[in-house]
């Protein structure tokens, strides 16, 4: 119940961002969204935790995922700027809901296959749902940071939320939380850091949405490095020897 309570929490955050964007409040609506990939980051540990892990579970995640995440931004970018441009805005709308859509039911195809290769070296393959979102936001961000119209126009918005479903589709490598385990000698520090992270979120949250999204676009490079090294040394170990006859 407690797991499922939250994924079911999360889904009324993401819907509840869509009424915010109808009435015009695009400040909440996106602090709706940000809330609810908080509660999907948490409910899938709990479950674990408790061991309440169900089928039932895991179809209801990827069901509130797909509104939250893809549904909800899409239309909240639709209002905000695209229909400004209304046949390409759409289309680019329904781009990023349909391409989340689709990276979804591939991970649900993939959840029980432990030798997908990029799974099996712990990388995650394309952006997750909840990251894609945040990314999608980013013209948003920028534009009640500086007042700028450029970030509002809807051919840029149009442009970069395409990009942003491609990679949520994409078979680039990313980082997962397990690739992230700071040796021991700094763990105070990277806790420290998060702290401060929490309390940037809170007093300056847009610059800081900002420096996020710029962070992580920055590490997918890095990720898609890492993941060839790894492929590059599992090509160089020696096959096993044929068992004798």
């Amino acid at each position: 119940m407690v797991p499922n309570a939250i994924t079911a929490a999360a889904l009324c955050m993401g819907l509840t961002g869509i009424r915010f964007a109808i009435m015009g409040d695009f400040e909440k609506s996106i602090q709706a969204v940000i809330v609810a990939g908080m509660l999907d980051g948490i409910d899938g540990r709990i479950a674990r935790l408790l061991k309440a892990q169900s089928k039932f579970g895991a179809e209801l995640d990827s069901l509130a995922d797909n509104v939250s995440f893809g549904v909800a931004p899409a239309l909240i970018l639709f209002m905000w700027s695209l229909q400004d441009l209304p046949r390409i805005g759409w289309f680019a709308a329904l781009a990023f809901a349909v391409c989340m859509a689709l990276r979804l039911a591939r991970f649900n195809a993939r959840i029980e296959l432990p030798d997908e290769p990029r799974k099996a070296a712990g990388f995650l393959t394309g952006v997750p749902a909840p990251v894609g979102a945040g990314l999608a936001f980013l013209p948003i961000y920028l534009w009640l940071e500086t007042g700028q119209t450029l970030f509002r126009a809807p051919l840029v918005v149009g442009i970069w939320l395409v990009i942003v479903a491609f990679l949520l589709i994409s078979a680039v490598p990313t980082l997962s939380w397990g690739k992230l385990r700071p040796r021991k000698h700094v763990r105070l520090e990277v806790i420290a850091f998060f702290g401060l992270i929490g309390a940037a979120l809170l007093t300056e949250p847009w610059w800081t949405l900002i420096g996020i999204s710029v962070v992580y676009l920055a590490m997918l490079p890095v990720a898609w490095m890492m993941y060839a090294r790894v492929r590059r040394q599992r090509a160089d170990r020696p096959l096993p020897a044929p068992d004798a006859a």
